[in-house]
This record gives structure tokens, C-alpha cells and sequence, in this order.
């Protein structure tokens, strides 16, 4: 603010830097969309290694691909993915347990628990409940159990009371990435495993021989031996650790763990006997007038409660991927993700009908020009030798944009389901050498060449020579090729509208994407014009920032040119924006720039030099 000056002296004002950055967008960050074992359904997921794939969509499946590309993504040099898990419509359910209540007396349900996705997946989850609180009465704990992955969640102190600031609802689905509760009534789920009846302040003669039997094992033991097991306990917690002693001490079935691993959970003046399993089968019962005369068994209930009834859902038809933009399904999942630069769906390569995979292509190339995202389209499997590539590109005609590139053929590669060597398409490894390449060298350098090594990489599905690739190059469909000591290669760099009949504009890959980096990255450096005086310090001020944008990428290699004026231009002034324009709110910035385009040919002459003849 401005300094007020009330006396003669030397005074210092901070003022405001008027120079604004434009800060370059991300240039790799590629966004895979179809089918996976679990995950959230529509709901974009950026992950930033294979690990978190395998933690959040269950890792590689038989028969979707969208797992295998993402692993050849990081694989490759891939640094940060955005997943959406696409079902087919209606298919696919969640796996669920409706604990019940004997509160009531009569047994009815109170709670279910649901997976939180989709898939066979949630019938593995176990649910765990105890009433081990400080208000035993009134509250309960709930845990969550994957024995697949290892994966445990606890909740403490719940309530079945919508007006507590710890009801079951709030709690559970605020805070478990496994499933999502919902009150079916007021009364609280029965603990698992075995309660007894409340103890008197004045504990029974424990002097007892008892008959327990979990699942199928039956045992017998003395609870309490005066002097062999110590003084006698004098409160239910003492009870506890005598009965947890005892029952750890008998011998388990072969390969079981139902003995050594019980837990005898004291809460109030009960105890809860729960069996060391997740199998719902090894309830813990004691048996005889003596267990009786101690109630130590009034609720029988299994160590936990298992989740049933998930069903995986069907790989998505065309439709499905395409999706619904107003209810942002399918690839309109991503209209609302930032910085998504490139675009895989490598379910497209299995379809029988070409038909269908140039729909979902066009669907997609309408959501990449508004996103301004580079697809990557793999070819059809069914590709299987050169002949059959010249024929079928044809059927790509009404799809030749240059947001997207083609690649052929599919990538041989140990799958790590079985060992074997088999056919995956490419769109996943190509996308990680991209990501390699810009931060080796930047998006201005052709994803391609003796540096676009596919890691990973067995072999090539169809083997091309020099003149096959001639002949696919020009009809803008970019090769992979395998090269002796350097391996498969990324050897073509053309957009879908690089044909050489077509002789477009935007013909080379990292010029498009180029391209759009500066639409981006400007787009998002300007937003602070909005609302600024229309005038020439405002045209400045726009120019002052967009060429030093420009100039670092000069510096960087990206522009053809040896000064930055044979390199780049920006215009706004009075010749971009008119009077008219200013009366309408509208500044106009023209941007141009030199991009420097990938040599595809390179031409040796050798010219042999003969001896004179005259000597």
C-alpha cells in the first residue's frame, strides 16, 4: 500500500513484481481408460507407479490389457498415470454382509456392510465386530479385513444413533477405502465370535473342566488349577487372560492357527471368545452343564463376518467407453482431470469389428481437441502381416486427425500371469517412451529412433524389413521395428493425418504436441488477463510474458532458428485488438512459432574420386 508521508525524510516502498510467468503444463501424464479387477467405476485415479495399480485396481488381469499397458507404461519410463475403470452397463455387483441384532431379542439386521466397488474381489473382505469400548453398552468396533492383500481398517467407538457425532454411516464411509456402511436399524450388531453372559461383581468357582470345540476340533482342559495356575483371577479381566492362556495352550488341527491365535476380549462384564481365523467356519462353542453354569456361551456368532455375492463386471462394449458426458462415464470421465496429455485404450486393438473401433477413435478425437490430449491408437489385432495393414488403414479414413498417431504392429512380451510369451498392444509402452523421451530431451523431440527403445520387449508380432516400412510409412501408419543390437524400436513419428496423400499441416508428432504444450501452457499463464484493463500496458504486459515463455523453450532446442526472431513472434497490440474488439471485452494474442520437424530421411551421397589417369 502506499506509504504515507507525514515528515521530511527517506522513505521505502515494496512494490508488486508486474511480471507474471507462464509456467509450462505436463507433457506425459497419460490417462488409460477399460476394463480392471476392482477400482471405482467412472471415477478418474492418478497413480504414480505399477504398485499403486496393483493397491487400487488389482493388478494384471486375463483378458484386459488395460493392466498390461499400464505396466509396460512405468516400465518404459512412464511417471504419472490417470486410471478409469469401465464396465459393461449393468453388469457387475458388490459384495455385501448384513450383520444382525439380538438386541431385540429376535434376530434381525441392523447394518450392512458394503464393498466399496464392484467385483468379485469384495467377497474376500471379513468383517470383524466387538463391543471393547469405553461405553461397552452403548457403542462397538468395527474392523475390516482383507486376507488377500493384508490390508486391516479399524473404527472405534461407533454408534447406531444418527445423532451421534460417531454414527457407523459418517464414520465408515468417510474413512475406509474398502467398504461403506449403512444403518438398517438402531439396535448394534452382535460381536463376532462368542459372548458370555455378564459376570456377577463376585466371579463363579473357575476349578472346571471344560469341553470347547472350534470348527471341527474338540477339546477338553481345566479353566483354573489352584496353585499350578497362580492366584485365581478376581475380575473378568483376569478371566480373560486365564481362558486366552488356556485356550492358546491346546494342540491345533495340522496347518491351522484357530487355537494359538483365539482372542478372549474382555468388554463390561462379558467376555467375547474369537477364534485366530478368517474362516467363518471355525466357530468357537463350549460345550457341557459346566460351560453353562459359567454362561460362557449365550451369542454363538463365526470369528467373522464374510462379504459375498461381488461380481466382476464384463469387459465394456464401445458404448460403454465412449460413455455419457453429462454423467461423466467412460473417456467423459476425463473432461474434468488437468493435465492429461495423452490418451491410451488399448481394449480397442481385441475388437472384431473396425467398425466399432473407429466410433470410439472419433468419440475420443472430440475429446482430445477440447482436452487438448494426444490419443495413441493401437492397431487392430487382427493385423497380422503387412498385407493385412495396407489393407485395413483404409477403414481409418474418417478418423485421420492429427491429435492421434497409429502404431503397428503389437508388442511380444513374457506375460507375467503365465510365463508365456504373448501379443499386447502398444499404446501403454509407447506412451512410457514418450514420457522418457520429453524428460530426456523435450516434447519438441520425436518420440522415435535408436533412443525409443521398448523395454521389456521380446520381439515384434510381425517382423518388418526396410521395404515393408516403406510402404506403411507413407500412409501415416507408424512402425515398430527390431534392429540387431539395439532391439525393438519406436520407428515412426507421423500424426493419423501424416499421410502423404493427405500432406497436412500437422503431419509430425512432437509438432502437434508441441503445439499443444504452448496452447496449454499459454492458456493457463494468461488467466490473469481476465478482467484487466483493455488497454496497450495490458498488451505489455501479455507480450513480456509470452515471450519469455517462448524464449526458454528457444533456448531449450525447441524452434527452428538461430535468433529468437526467425524463431518465434507474439503480437497484441492495437492491429490484433480493435476498438471493436475492445468494446466487446475481447484481447486477441497471436502466437507464432518455428517448429523444428523430425528428420525422417537421411540422404548419404558418396562420390568415389578416381586417380588421374595422366600419372
Amino acid at each position: 500500500m502506499p506509504v504515507h508521508m507525514g515528515h521530511p525524510g527517506v522513505y521505502i516502498e515494496e512494490l508488486p513484481s508486474t511480471v507474471r510467468t507462464i509456467a509450462p503444463v505436463t507433457t506425459s501424464v497419460t490417462a488409460f481408460v477399460g476394463h480392471t479387477r476392482r477400482g471405482p467405476l467412472n471415477q478418474p485415479v492418478r497413480i504414480t507407479g505399477f504398485a499403486e495399480f496393483e493397491r487400487r485396481f488389482g493388478g494384471l488381469t486375463a483378458g484386459a490389457p488395460v493392466g498390461h499397458a499400464v505396466h509396460q507404461f512405468f516400465g518404459n519410463g512412464g511417471g504419472v498415470a490417470v486410471v478409469v475403470r469401465v464396465a459393461r452397463a449393468g453388469t457387475g455387483e458388490e459384495a455385501c454382509v448384513a450383520l444382525e441384532s439380538t438386541e431385540g431379542h429376535s434376530a434381525c439386521p441392523v447394518l450392512e456392510i458394503r464393498a466399496k466397488e464392484p467385483g468379485g474381489w469384495g467377497s474376500g473382505l471379513r468383517v470383524v465386530v466387538d463391543q471393547d469400548t469405553p461405553a461397552p453398552d452403548a457403542t462397538f468396533n468395527l474392523q475390516v479385513l482383507d486376507p488377500r492383500s493384508g490390508a486391516r481398517e479399524a473404527f472405534t467407538g461407533l454408534s447406531m444413533d444418527r445423532g451421534h457425532d460417531r454414527f457407523v454411516e459418517g464414520v465408515v464411509n468417510a474413512g475406509s477405502a474398502l467398504v461403506r456402511a449403512k444403518a438398517l436399524a438402531e439396535d448394534r450388531p452382535d460381536p463376532s465370535g462368542t459372548v458370555s453372559r455378564p459376570f456377577a461383581d463376585r466371579l463363579p468357582d473357575l476349578a472346571v473342566d471344560l469341553q470347547v470345540k472350534i470348527g471341527a476340533v474338540e477339546r477338553e482342559f481345566t479353566l483354573y488349577r489352584p496353585g499350578a495356575d497362580g492366584e485365581a483371577p478376581t475380575d473378568v479381566t483376569g478371566l480373560a487372560l486365564l481362558l486366552e492362556r488356556k485356550l492358546r495352550a491346546l494342540p491345533d488341527a495340522p496347518g491351522k492357527h484357530t487355537y494359538a491365535g483365539v482372542r478372549v476380549i474382555p468388554f463390561g462384564r462379558r467376555l467375547q471368545v474369537v477364534a485366530g481365523s478368517t474362516d467363518p467356519g471355525d466357530v468357537v462353542r463350549f460345550i457341557g452343564e459346566a460351560a453353562n453354569d459359567l454362561g460362557l456361551e449365550t451369542s454363538v456368532n463365526p470369528p467373522v463376518f464374510p462379504l459375498s455375492g461381488g461380481r466382476d463386471g464384463e469387459a465394456p462394449g464401445p458404448r460403454d467407453l465412449i460413455g455419457s458426458e453429462a454423467e461423466k462415464t467412460g473417456i467423459q470421465a476425463l473432461r474434468d482431470v488437468p493435465d492429461v496429455n495423452l490418451l491410451s485404450l488399448p481394449e480397442l486393438a481385441g475388437y472384431d469389428s473396425t467398425e466399432d473401433m473407429v466410433t470410439v477413435i472419433s468419440a475420443a478425437d472430440r475429446l482430445c481437441r477440447d482436452q487438448r490430449i494426444f490419443q495413441l491408437v493401437d492397431a487392430p489385432a487382427a493385423w497380422t502381416s503387412v498385407d493385412a495393414a495396407r489393407a485395413g488403414i483404409g477403414a481409418f479414413d474418417p478418423v485421420r486427425s492429427d491429435h492421434a498417431a497409429i502404431y503397428f504392429p503389437q508388442l511380444r512380451l513374457t506375460d507375467p500371469l503365465t510365463g508365456r510369451l504373448g501379443s499386447f498392444p502398444p499404446s501403454g509402452a509407447i506412451a512410457g517412451v514418450i514420457a522418457r523421451t520429453d524428460g530426456e530431451r523435450g516434447v519438441w523431440k520425436a518420440p522415435a529412433g535408436t533412443d525409443a527403445r521398448l523395454a521389456g520387449t521380446h520381439s515384434l508380432a510381425v517382423p518388418l524389413t526396410d521395404r515393408e516400412n516403406g510402404l506403411l510409412n507413407p500412409l501415416g501408419l507408424n512402425c515398430l521395428r527390431a534392429f540387431p543390437v539395439a532391439g525393438p524400436l519406436v520407428w515412426g513419428t507421423r500424426t493419423l493425418a501424416g499421410a502423404d496423400a493427405l500432406d497436412g499441416e500437422w503431419r509430425w508428432v512432437p509438432v502437434r504436441r508441441l503445439a499443444l504444450h504452448i496452447e496449454e501452457s499459454v492458456y493457463r499463464g494468461l488467466r490473469w488477463v481476465v478482467f484487466e484493463p483493455n488497454g496497450e500496458q495490458l498488451w505489455q504486459q501479455i507480450r513480456l510474458n509470452a515471450s519469455a515463455y517462448l524464449n526458454d523453450l528457444f533456448r531449450q532446442g525447441a524452434f527452428k532458428g538461430t535468433t529468437p526472431r526467425e524463431a518465434y513472434f507474439v503480437k497484441c497490440d492495437k492491429d490484433t485488438t480493435t476498438p471493436s474488439d475492445i468494446e466487446r471485452g475481447i484481447v486477441n494474442v497471436v502466437i507464432g512459432f518455428a517448429p523444428v520437424k523430425p528428420a525422417e530421411f537421411v540422404i548419404v551421397k558418396i562420390q568415389q574420386i578416381a586417380g588421374d589417369l595422366a600419372l
